[in-house]
């Protein structure tokens, strides 16, 4: 497994930097945390982005925006199915896949089908302009 293969959909584990630790000055993710790759971009000067979400087992606020997982998508992605799951979507970490100190070159925990996941990324584009992210790169 190479970090060539994170593709949209894929699940791994990453230190998540939430925005409220980030908004307080901290720069390093507490654990590290199933995250779903949102999107992969590549850039022409190298090192293609990674958007990441988060997967908690805490339920969000009725504020948020977040997407249950369903138990058939939680075992596609590697993760507790007998767990409630959800994906935040109202913030984000990027990286850069060849200059990340973060990514290990892991397999993936699993995936989300296609059907699922490509629904819930329509909405986050249609949402992105409300939605702030963390950089992980410098």
């Amino acid at each position: 497994m190479t970090l060539d293969d994170l593709r949209t959909g894929s699940v791994i584990r990453f230190p998540y930097l939430w925005m409220r630790e980030a908004e307080r000055g901290e720069t390093e993710g507490r654990k590290p945390r199933p995250v779903a790759v949102g999107v992969r971009i590549a850039r022409a000067k190298g090192g293609d982005l990674l958007v990441l979400f988060p997967i908690t087992s805490q339920p969000p606020a009725p504020d948020r925006f977040a997407i249950e997982i369903p138990e058939i998508e939680k075992r596609r992605a590697g993760l507790e199915a007998t767990l409630r799951l959800w994906i935040i979507l109202d913030e984000y970490n990027q990286d850069l896949v060849d200059q990340s100190f973060y990514l290990e070159p892991a397999p993936p925990l699993g995936r989300f089908s296609k059907a699922f996941f490509l629904p819930v990324m329509k909405q986050f584009i249609a949402r992105r302009a409300s939605i702030r992210g963390v950089n992980r790169h410098r």
